[in-house]
């Protein structure tokens, strides 16, 4: 097994990260100074700082949500200086505290969505959580200016293609006793999560999204958050999250 790969397993970091401990000869195999390109085998001895790591020992990754506001950027950086979610105070000290790890986002929620945004501190299981292989739901409140008919909502459901673009099956359904109003609600499942979808479903049959709230990732719910605040999901949670994946086949 390449080393970073093993080391990433172990938790250690991304494989980037990885790489960068190797480069500092902070990381030794079987008792010596370890390259980027020394194999680990079974059985082989690996530290990083002088502590023991091996995938078996990997600590439980670490899951927060975040009740992501409007005009906020899904990124850690932006090259216009645009607010972006790490600048949000409760991602920023002293609410979370620099023992904290370092997070990734789960998927993205563009400048204009709001809502459950994932956060995880394990870069397998970011990436797990977002795989079309995994199917986790993600359910979405969105309000649209226009509507659609019966046979939009069956199109959608069977899966539809736009712009070369191929979208799977989403389930969109209407929420009734609107009355008159121009706009309507819609509550929308996705399984896949392509760029600006049910924008671009909504927009390929006439209608115009003017809000988006996401509800709920997988087995986890915006529930009471308030816009900007963060809430660390529960190991006991976590564990079982990562068992069920397992049991899908997902290895961490």
């Amino acid at each position: 097994m390449r080393l970073n790969v093993y080391l990433q397993k172990a938790g250690v970091g991304s494989r980037r990260e990885a790489e960068r401990m190797v480069a500092e000869g902070r990381v030794n195999v079987n008792g010596m100074k370890a390259l980027a390109t020394t194999p680990v085998e079974e059985g082989d001895a690996v530290t990083v700082d002088g502590r023991p790591v091996a995938p078996e020992t990997k600590p439980l990754p670490r899951l927060f949500m975040l009740h992501k506001p409007v005009d906020v950027l899904v990124t850690h950086r932006d090259h216009r200086d645009r607010r972006t979610i790490f600048d949000l105070p409760a991602l920023n000290p002293p609410l979370w505290p620099a023992t904290h790890p370092r997070l990734m986002n789960v998927g993205r929620l563009d400048a204009n969505s709001e809502g459950l945004l994932m956060l995880s501190s394990d870069g397998p299981l970011a990436q797990a959580m977002m795989s079309p292989d995994t199917g986790l739901s993600r359910v979405y409140r969105v309000r649209v200016r226009g509507s659609l008919r019966p046979g939009d909502i069956e199109s959608i459901a069977r899966g539809i293609t736009i712009d070369d673009v191929s979208y799977r099956g989403a389930e969109f359904v209407e929420e009734y006793g609107q009355g008159d109003s121009a706009n309507r609600w819609y509550r929308c499942v996705l399984t896949e999560g392509k760029n600006r979808e049910i924008r671009k479903l909504f927009d390929h049959f006439g209608c115009v999204v003017n809000r988006l709230v996401r509800l709920q990732y997988g087995p986890f719910f915006l529930g009471d958050l308030v816009a900007g605040e963060i809430r660390e999901v529960p190991p006991g949670k976590v564990k079982d999250f990562v068992d069920y994946l397992g049991k899908k086949g997902v290895v961490l």
